[in-house]
């Protein structure tokens, strides 16, 4: 087989092997089309899994992974670090692994070994206003019918150039994301909005650098993508890549254009059109507002802080010195 680009094998998971075959196809597309959608799905591939059917365990057989994981990582030496391992979080490192404990162990380690060096809890308003300014991504002031928090995304409205920033407010917008869910959700909404948005909006690196951590540091978090009038060739894409994918996968992402009133359809069966913007087909006319969201931003940073204990977490980097973390250059993403 030829050798293919490299954006396209960080495009195809080792596993898609006959998705692989189709190179001449792929040369008609641009590295960036498929490298924005790579933000928006890669990071659901358990790739890990190999393309194995997702084991089914008893909440016993659960438990007996978590205690076999807690053993393998031993006692933690902040309490910060502690309460990030709980037994939800364990439990989403394992599902993402398919309940392989040694691969489920390596993940987890490098992903406290990056929050020890990152601190996204520590990330506030003041490091990432600037931003924000445009709304490209933004906490909705709504959630879907199942109580999941929404995260609006509008990547044509980039307004930066610093990956390393952009990241970090990936970062902060999901630590908060996170902080709101209730207590009977562990999972989110994206809803992605392509207005505006052209073939270099998001350089590759970045999106290499963003899809790693939300990979590797953010497993089991998405509940559902909605992909709001994106071009057409990402959805050509989706339907070449989805016979390869689990069930449950692959009706994680819809796709729904404002011209197809089929797929409109979608957005009533997730939101409440009453609370949905009007720009996604609902009947709310309000829009971003910078002001008020900074200061809803800002109750959430006093909110973190209030449940924070103070203790450092960097200390738990030598803890786990000794395993692999995700190499996201502590935050550092070349543009």
């Amino acid at each position: 087989m030829d050798q293919m680009p490299e954006w396209i094998l960080v495009a195809c998971p080792p596993r898609f092997l006959p998705f692989r075959r189709f190179p001449c196809w792929f040369d008609s597309i641009s590295s960036r089309v498929v490298s924005l959608q790579l933000v928006n799905m890669s990071f659901l591939w358990k790739s890990s899994n190999s393309g194995a059917t997702e084991k089914t365990l008893t909440l016993e057989e659960q438990q007996q992974k978590i205690d076999e994981l807690r053993k393998q990582l031993g006692e933690p030496s902040s309490v910060a670090i502690q309460g990030f391992l709980s037994d939800a979080s364990i439990l989403r490192f394992l599902r993402a692994r398919n309940w392989n404990v040694q691969k489920a162990s390596k993940m987890l380690k490098g992903a406290v070994k990056w929050r020890a060096s990152y601190k996204p809890e520590m990330i506030s308003w003041e490091d990432i206003a600037h931003e924000a300014e445009t709304g490209k991504i933004y906490r909705a002031d709504y959630k879907d019918k199942l109580g999941r928090t929404v995260l609006v995304m509008r990547p044509g409205l980039e307004n930066t150039t610093s990956g390393k920033e952009q990241i970090k407010y990936l970062v902060y917008s999901l630590e908060k994301a996170i902080m709101n869910l209730t207590d009977d959700q562990e999972k989110m909404v994206w809803l992605t909005d392509f207005q505006g948005w052209s073939l270099g909006s998001t350089p590759l690196k970045v999106t290499r650098e963003t899809v790693s951590v939300l990979q590797d540091c953010y497993p089991e978090r998405l509940g559902l993508a909605i992909l709001y009038n994106p071009p057409r060739v990402f959805e050509s894409f989706w339907k070449i890549v989805k016979p390869f994918l689990d069930h449950e996968t692959h009706k994680k992402v819809k796709f729904v254009y404002s011209n197809d009133k089929e797929s409109l359809k979608i957005m009533g069966e997730v939101f409440d059109l009453d609370k949905l913007d009007s720009a996604f087909g609902g009947r709310n006319t309000a829009t971003f507002e910078y002001t008020s969201y900074a200061e809803q931003m800002k109750l959430d940073d006093k909110k973190m802080q209030s449940n924070d204990t103070g203790s450092d977490a960097s200390s738990e980097a030598s803890f786990y010195s000794g395993t692999d973390s995700p190499k996201h250059g502590d935050g550092e993403a070349k543009a």
